[in-house]
């Protein structure tokens, strides 16, 4: 807003003592100071509000106005309540060094002033953005990115001093603005898409307005455009796939026309979206590809084949044919008929990148094709295999769900379960019938598990842990009761700490040096109490028999 606006406004009491020639100046924010510096607080473009607190004596004022134009400020207002008339000392001083100065009056609060300025600037800095976002939406929809959802944020950092952040659903930062600070840490982030997630299933109305600590964020969800209509018919088809556009403000008290603009900023958002979707169409169609030959038989040669066109399109650069693991993963809703293959898919997609990768293509070159109910992805290893070194390599089922177990556990609500398997690494077009099936078989043991996001790996279908989840839970209530309850009671009344000792026995292979050490017992004692367990279940813990039971009991409990 121009100086010469406020002179126009008759509730804020101001009068023009000087500078009537620069009454053109823009005003781009409001401060109220009474230091006799407050040159580190001001960035230029000011109506500075002083009550004169700094003025000891008439040769206080140059100084104090020359740090003021020095600083760029658009104007000084000094108030009459203190002083009465403004002194002549700073008049001269804001005419000699062509400062313009407004008095207040005595009737008028700063906090008046201070209002109507930063609604005024705050309303026109909107609509220049607004104007600016539409632009570069116009460019975006029409041709090349031009810079992607980054520029927007900056823009929202520099225009209207938002902090912004794009999420995925599963927490992992996808773009920030440059002057937005540093980036948010991983487990805000996990917050926030957590919180997303969970006002979306309950169909509040955004934007979600969660408190963490002592900051308010507003979320905006960021739908994909080809998708609105799966959307407006049930939330549970997108809603562990939307972005969510996270702003540092509390959105409540906002005009519409701001949440108009930030409405407008995540539909320019989504084109990027739909970009990036759309750059793994090659990489989808190649994996649908290869899963229908493995599929139908097909001779290993002419997958191999197939491979060979892919390894170059996911890893470029790598001059050999890598080592592949095939993950399944399945998105079930309980009551309700929806596709699941795609949602399961484009979660796949997100949960195999990289979490510590940023932006909106961070290299997850990885191939998900999805059939029926299932989204099967074939991820490329490099070329080097645990037969060498004899370490694990490749995707480890726990891991992989590690940092977004908690923000898809709130998407699914109470109806819904996310489950994956995991094979192990294959190295040839031969191995990956077999792989496929693996993973399968792996997801299968992953859903008999409770809990709503659950994995499994190709470790465990040569254990127990195999045999475990299909034990009717009838059968393992009474099996782990009849074993285990009579040393809980003896716990209870005793507290003699028959179980964990129980656990520590079997997990020192039977060794009462270790065991008692572990426990930091006397070795009497530790017989004492592995005596007591073995008369209250009439077992013997020397038999392997007896050892394996309780090993079961305490692993189904």
């Amino acid at each position: 807003m121009r100086l010469r606006a406020l002179l126009d406004t008759d509730a804020l009491g101001l009068r023009l003592l000087g500078g009537e020639d620069e009454l053109d100046r823009t005003v781009r924010g409001v401060m109220t100071t009474d230091l006799r510096d407050p040159s580190r607080y001001l960035s230029g473009g000011e109506l500075v509000l002083t009550g004169l607190a700094w003025r000891r004596d008439a040769d206080d004022s140059e100084p104090f106005v020359r740090i003021l134009v020095q600083a760029g400020v658009a104007a000084l207002a000094a108030g009459e309540a203190e002083l009465g008339d403004i002194p002549d000392d700073i008049v001269l001083a804001c005419a000699r060094n062509r400062l313009p100065l407004f008095a207040v009056h005595e009737s008028v609060a700063f906090a008046t002033i201070t209002e109507h300025v930063v609604r005024q600037v705050s309303g026109e800095r909107a609509g220049d953005l607004a104007a600016v976002v539409d632009r570069h939406r116009r460019m975006m929809t029409s041709g090349p990115a031009g810079g992607g959802p980054d520029v927007v944020l900056d823009l929202l950092g520099s225009d209207l001093d938002l902090r912004a952040w794009v999420l995925s659903p599963t927490g992992r930062l996808i773009a920030g603005s440059k002057v937005a600070g540093p980036a948010l840490p991983a487990d805000i982030c996990a917050r926030l898409a957590a919180e997303h997630l969970s006002a979306a299933r309950s169909g509040r109305r955004g934007p979600h307005r969660p408190a963490l600590g002592p900051t308010t964020y507003s979320l905006f969800p960021i739908r994909s455009s080809g998708r609105s209509a799966q959307a407006s018919r049930d939330v549970r088809e997108t809603v562990l796939s939307d972005w969510l556009l996270a702003v540092e403000a509390d959105a409540g008290d906002w005009p519409a026309e701001r949440l108009d603009l930030l409405q407008g900023v995540t539909q320019l958002i989504s084109v990027e979206r739909d970009r990036r979707d759309a750059s793994r169409t090659v990489r989808r169609r190649l994996a649908q590809e290869v899963l229908e030959l493995v599929q139908t038989g097909a001779a290993p040669a002419e997958i191999a084949a197939r491979l060979r066109v892919a390894a170059p399109v996911l890893l470029p650069g790598l001059g050999a044919a890598p080592h592949w693991q095939v993950v399944v993963a399945r998105v079930d809703w309980r009551g309700a008929d929806i596709e699941a293959g795609p949602v399961a898919q484009s979660l796949l997609e997100e949960i195999l990148v990289d979490p510590l990768a940023t932006g909106p293509e961070p290299s997850d070159r990885i191939a998900v094709a999805h059939t029926g109910d299932e989204a099967i992805a074939l991820v490329p290893l490099p070329a080097v295999s645990s037969e060498h070194d004899g370490s694990e390599s490749g995707i480890l089922a726990d891991a992989l769900l590690e940092s977004v177990r908690d923000p898809l556990s709130a998407g699914l609500d109470d109806d819904g379960q996310i489950t994956l398997g995991v094979s192990a690494a294959v190295h040839s077009a031969e191995g990956l019938r077999g792989a496929l099936e693996e993973a399968r078989h792996a997801r299968r043991v992953a859903a008999a598990r409770p809990g709503r996001v659950s994995a499994a790996g190709h470790q465990e279908l040569a254990s127990h842990v195999l045999l475990l989840p299909f034990v009717p839970d009838d059968v393992r209530r009474a099996f782990t009761a009849r074993l285990l309850d009579p040393l809980r009671d003896y716990d209870r009344r005793h507290r003699a700490e028959l179980i964990p000792t129980l656990e520590a026995f079997l997990d020192c292979d039977g060794s009462w040096t270790r065991c008692a050490t572990r426990l930091h017992l006397h070795v009497n004692t530790l017989r004492y109490r592995v005596g007591r367990i073995e008369q209250l279940t009439s077992r013997d813990l020397s038999r392997l028999e007896d050892k394996l039971d309780f090993f079961l009991a305490l692993r189904m409990s």
